[in-house]
Order: structure tokens, then C-alpha cells, then sequence
């Protein structure tokens, strides 16, 4: 009887802890540009940023099909690990804020005119929940032909809100226009026995709303105590420009219906 092949771990010795998690690059990707001792703690933030970025446009990506397909079960399981990953994200900035302003000046100057406002994931991620802005590509000089070019794709491709008047349409609910939603979700709302895995959807969705905004009013919170109202490195306004995006909402019929029930 031949052996079994066994490709990790001791036995194997192929594939290992840190050469499946492709260690070696991933922590020698932190390169500093000053001698300043908190832009390490920085750097690693906003790289985990990144990577939690990535894992949302995942999650998120995946739970609009699912919805498009009739999935909601599914869907409903994605939205809810986005939820927990959006709560580690405003969680991640009480790290953040034990650099003091004094230690972010030390190295700040050093970054630009790099700028979180240059964040292609971020901006994905808005475009996929349904804040889709075409201006964002036009007006940043600093995006690659590459990422452009990813931008371009979710400004094309539906949104998880596109999904959901899927999932209304599907369920032989009125959808054509925001009225009609607000109409189908009264309905929704008042038969939840019959719209149970409508009912979740919706608010699983807004839930996501919620938790970003959640997220933009700590950030700027955050950005207001380490640098007051100094301008962004990238040439944004900093914290003016961060208050400016507060009152968005991805959803905007399911916060009204909160008022016509």
C-alpha cells in the first residue's frame, strides 16, 4: 500500500506556516522613511486596513450575487461577517490613536503627498455598496492606468442595492423607482411571516450603512485630534473634507421607511 502524499506541515515539508501565508514578503513590506519610531505602528494599520479591504470587497462582491440569485440565506451569512470586519475597522483606530500628534509629526511631512484619500480599495468599496462616483476617477491624478481601470469595472457592474431590487423583483415586489421600494418595504415590513429573507437582507444591508458610517465618524474624529484642521498630505482638505462625507448613506429609502412604519 503506497503513502499517502502529504504536501505540509513536518512530514510534508512543502508547503509551511509561513510560505503559504507568503511571510518573508509580507513582513518585509513595511518600509520606513524616517527614523521616527511610531511610523511603523502607522504603516502596519493602514496595510491591515488594506488587507481588511480586500477581504470586504470579497465578502461584499460574493453577497450581491448570492442576492442576484436568490441566495439570501447566503447573502444574509456574508453581510453579517462584513459587519463583525467593519467593527474590527473602527475598532483598529483606538491603536491608531496611541501615537500622539507630536509622534505623527516627526515622520507626516515624509509621506507626501501620499494620502488615505487615495485608497482604490476604499473607493471599490463605496462603489460596490451603491455611492458610486465617476468624478473620484476623473479628478485624481495619482491613480495608475491598472487602477483606473478597477474603478471603471465597479462603476459598470451592479451594486449590492442593484442586487437587493433583484431580490424585490424576484419576490413580485414593485422596484421600478424609489417610491415603489418604499412601498414594497412597508409591505415587507408589515408581512414579515411571508418576507422573513426579505426583511433580513434589508436590514443586514443597513446595518452595513450603519457601520460605515460608523467607521467615517471615528476616522475623522481620529484625524481631528492628531492634526486638527491642518490640509490632508494628499492636498485634500483633511478633516473638512472627512466631515463632508459624514452624512452619506447608502441606502437612503431603507432610513426613510424607519419613518413610515
Amino acid at each position: 500500500m503506497s503513502e499517502q502524499f502529504v504536501s505540509f506541515g513536518e512530514q510534508g515539508a512543502q508547503l509551511t506556516y509561513g510560505s503559504y501565508l507568503r511571510l518573508p514578503q509580507l513582513l518585509d513590506s513595511q518600509h520606513l522613511e524616517s527614523d521616527a519610531h511610531d511610523e511603523l505602528l502607522f504603516i502596519t494599520i493602514h496595510q491591515v486596513y488594506e488587507l481588511w479591504f480586500k477581504q470586504l470587497l470579497h465578502e461584499a462582491g460574493a453577497a450581491r450575487d448570492a442576492m442576484s440569485r436568490g441566495e439570501l440565506w447566503w447573502a444574509q451569512h456574508l453581510l453579517q461577517r462584513v459587519h463583525v470586519i467593519e467593527r474590527v475597522l473602527v475598532e483598529q483606530v483606538d491603536v491608531l490613536e496611541t501615537m500622539t500628534p507630536q509622534d505623527f509629526l516627526e515622520f507626516r511631512q515624509r509621506l507626501a503627498p501620499a494620502s488615505g484619500f487615495q485608497s482604490v480599495q476604499f473607493r471599490e468599496l463605496e462603489f460596490l455598496s451603491g455611492a458610486k462616483d465617476p468624478a473620484y476617477v476623473e479628478r485624481f491624478r495619482g491613480l495608475t492606468e491598472a487602477e483606473q481601470a478597477r474603478l471603471r469595472r465597479r462603476l459598470e457592474e451592479p451594486t449590492l442595492w442593484d442586487a437587493f431590487l433583484d431580490v424585490l423583483g424576484a419576490h413580485d415586489l414593485p422596484h421600478a423607482t424609489d417610491d415603489e421600494v418604499l412601498t414594497s418595504m412597508r409591505t415587507v415590513a408589515h408581512d414579515r411571516s411571508t418576507y422573513a429573507p426579505v426583511w433580513a437582507v434589508a436590514e443586514a444591508l443597513l446595518t452595513h450603512d450603519e457601520l460605515s458610517a460608523s467607521w467615517r465618524a471615528r476616522h475623522v474624529v481620529m484625524v481631528e485630534r492628531m492634526i486638527g484642521s491642518k490640509s490632508g498630505t494628499g492636498g485634500s482638505s483633511g478633516s473638512t473634507y472627512l466631515r463632508s462625507r459624514l452624512p452619506l448613506r447608502y441606502y437612503p429609502v431603507l432610513w426613510e421607511l424607519r419613518s413610515d412604519l
